[in-house]
């Protein structure tokens, strides 16, 4: 099992590259620097000595609801289970301020279907969601799959 850790100021520029890279090839929206840089304290990364091999941010919405986003693994380090590792970080730090309701948008249902995200209609989502959406190349033919998760003692 790799630790995950906050990430670091030094960890942007990796960052930026993992999740640019899976942009490039229309699996993720990119992120400029800048707002990883604002960002900072949403993510967390898992690092093979100074690589950053893995990160994922929990970035939060409203009082209630947060977005599981960027989830990136390194090509040769996927299906190591970096990226449940991450995931499953986020959820402990959703539980941990209080928020019961995670959504993600992605291309990757199934990963997400192991952690308890079920699909909704993305029209269900409080509109405060769909910030990042209106600078996306597909806005407004999102082509990816909204999945919700619901923390235990809510359902």
């Amino acid at each position: 099992m790799n630790q995950v850790e906050k990430a670091k100021i030094d960890d942007i520029p990796q960052i930026h590259k993992l999740i640019n890279d899976y942009a490039d090839r229309g699996e993720m929206l990119a992120r400029p620097l800048s707002e990883l840089y604002e960002g900072i304290r949403d993510f967390f990364v898992i690092r093979e000595g100074e690589r950053v091999a893995a990160c994922a941010a929990l970035h939060v919405s409203w009082s209630d609801i947060a977005e599981i986003r960027s989830v990136a693994v390194a090509g040769d380090t996927q299906r190591k289970g970096l990226g449940a590792q991450l995931v499953a970080t986020c959820l402990e730090e959703a539980e941990e301020l209080g928020i019961k309701t995670i959504f993600c948008f992605t291309y990757q249902p199934e990963f997400f279907k192991r952690h308890k995200f079920i699909n909704i209609d993305k029209m269900e989502l409080p509109r405060k969601v769909w910030t990042d959406c209106f600078r996306c190349p597909k806005f407004p033919n999102c082509d990816e799959t909204a999945l919700i998760y619901y923390a235990e003692e809510q359902v």
